[in-house]
């Protein structure tokens, strides 16, 4: 008879990636007691140590660690496909959903979505992560997340993605920019000012495409990954930035004024959509989820998107 449990597993699991049991702890959300005393059972059950305690630099694996880590995730992600398969059966949606994130739409888009499918499958439990582009894949590729919201920039052909949105690019621009007021802009116009460029994988080539498509070259002035610091650099006049993401709310982080203004031209609109495995149509809890995201964007009801 088994004397551990799967809740053991991922205890196991979560100490072996994050290599201590205070980051474990962390990411599971429990008490670092709990993860020892967890981690302890496993090898006394299994007759073999785990990990080499190293008090300065935290846990290691051991050989024979690395191995049952392997068998461990087969063994957890298998116990996943038996909760899906019970929830056709029944007819239910239940079971875990790892859904990653864009960075671009993990603060604006994704928490609203996430609260209205909780809402309506209360018994699916749901992990969030914020990702760039290049992680979304490796993530999705190793079954680390189900499901990711992003662009549709630089595709691989062995994942499968939804479209949900066409999302147009915008000059952003702070309250004293010359070209405030202004209906539209175009990159002709932008050229001459300093840029804050989205520094973001495949993001930021596909933003600096608009200039290359005109031969020319902008002037950038700062760089960043993270998209609220664009926005206070913005409104604080450090340049102009482009996004096709356009909250509710036109102001920056630090409450300044920021002017939304349409890029015309020769410049292609997002394709805002879900990306996943070309398998995950035969898992219910992810198919659910795909099926609410269109059902929200056709209803008008994501929050925090605003194409207008």
């Amino acid at each position: 008879m088994l004397r551990f449990t799967l809740r053991q597993l991922e205890y196991f699991v979560a100490v072996g990636e994050m290599g201590s049991i205070a980051l474990a702890a962390e990411k599971v959300n429990v008490s670092s007691p709990s993860i020892s005393a967890a981690i302890n059972q496993l090898e006394q059950e299994f007759g073999l140590p785990l990990f080499v305690r190293q008090h300065a630099q935290g846990l290691s694996l051991t050989t024979a660690g690395r191995e049952m880590l392997k068998q461990v995730k087969i063994v957890l992600q298998n116990a996943e496909k038996l909760i899906d398969l019970a929830g056709d059966i029944s007819g239910n949606v239940q079971g875990p959903l790892s859904i990653g994130g864009l960075l671009t739409f993990s603060q604006v888009v994704l928490p609203s979505l996430r609260a209205s499918f909780e809402k309506l499958y209360p018994t699916v439990r749901v992990k969030q992560h914020e990702l760039d582009q290049a992680q979304i894949f490796s993530k999705l590729r190793q079954s680390e997340i189900d499901v990711a919201i992003t662009y549709d920039l630089e595709l691989p052909s062995d994942l499968k993605f939804e479209p949900i949105a066409s999302l147009p690019p915008y000059a952003i621009l702070g309250a004293g920019h010359s070209l405030v007021g202004r209906s539209s802009v175009t990159v002709q116009d932008l050229l001459p000012h300093p840029m804050v460029l989205l520094d973001l994988p495949f993001s930021s080539e596909y933003f600096l495409s608009f200039f290359g498509a005109a031969g020319r070259k902008p002037i950038i002035a700062e760089r960043t990954r993270d998209m609220a610091v664009m926005r206070s650099l913005v409104a604080n006049g450090f340049g102009y930035s482009i996004a096709n993401v356009r909250p509710l709310n036109d102001l920056s982080p630090d409450g300044k004024p920021l002017h939304f203004v349409p890029l015309e031209g020769e410049v292609r609109p997002m394709q805002m959509g879900l990306l996943s495995s070309r398998e995950a149509d035969s898992v219910s809890v992810i198919r659910a989820f795909i099926e609410h995201c269109k059902s929200e964007h056709q209803s008008g009801r994501i929050v925090g998107l605003n194409t207008g």
